[in-house]
């Protein structure tokens, strides 16, 4: 062989090689994609999913009437016919799929993004904000923020349930879930105190109870050690 054919035969080699590599490259590029295509794929809640974000939509849906199962986190059949129905009443595609536009009509933000908040998700904050708002209307803004962190201590504490979303919707906690206030819109001042409240201010002093003395009828709640008072609101232990 000749010189020049060994040449020739040293070039197509590299050539070769180099296509193999690109194609290589590429066909790597396109499995990372279509991973992370289906991750975005799958955050989505549909029927099978289970889940906190589930569990918020159901409340939403039975809060406004659209769903009367269990709110137990898993995306079944009643859940999606709930879903139909609140999509149609809305002018949203009527899939049955909870994606960005619904959870958006529903209120709800994505689980998975968060915004600074100490871990918690932007649904998260909406809902504490909600609660502020519907919990602590009319009151000074340190006692909203007093009540956002009401709901921050019992996250914490071991006697309650460890997300927000079970504080809040854990049955007879609130008066403003069983009276429909929570779906009431919610005052500037309330996403403001619940910042201030997921930022770490207590101005309840580590209560995990308060009420209204004025408004209560409720014998036990008095009994509670009581640590101050904020606007019309009685912190306790």
């Amino acid at each position: 062989m000749s010189k020049s054919e060994k040449k020739l035969t040293v070039s197509v080699f590299i050539i070769r090689m180099i296509s193999l590599s690109i194609a290589c490259f590429l066909l790597l590029g396109l499995a990372v994609y279509t991973i992370r295509l289906d991750s975005v794929t799958s955050v989505l809640s549909k029927s099978g999913s289970r889940g906190e974000e589930v569990r918020q939509i159901q409340q939403k849906l039975k809060n406004w009437g659209y769903y009367t199962g269990s709110v137990d986190g898993i995306f079944g059949v009643q859940t999606k016919k709930a879903v139909v129905a609140f999509q149609k009443k809305n002018g949203l595609n009527p899939d049955g799929i909870v994606g960005p536009a619904t959870l958006k009509a529903l209120g709800i933000y994505n689980s998975q993004q968060t915004g600074g908040n100490g871990g918690y998700s932007n649904s998260d904050v909406a809902l504490l904000a909600n609660i502020i708002s519907a919990e602590a209307r009319g009151e000074p803004f340190e006692g909203q923020v007093a009540v956002g962190a009401v709901v921050l201590n019992r996250v914490e504490h071991p006697s309650f349930p460890d997300t927000i979303s079970g504080v809040v919707y854990q049955p007879g906690a609130f008066t403003a879930i069983t009276d429909g206030q929570i779906n009431e819109a919610v005052a500037e001042s309330a996403r403001k105190a619940a910042r201030e409240a997921l930022k770490g201010a207590d101005p309840s002093g580590g209560a995990i109870y308060y009420y209204n003395p004025d408004k209560t009828s409720n014998k036990w709640i008095r009994t509670r050690p009581v640590i101050k008072r904020i606007g019309a609101h009685l912190f306790c232990k």
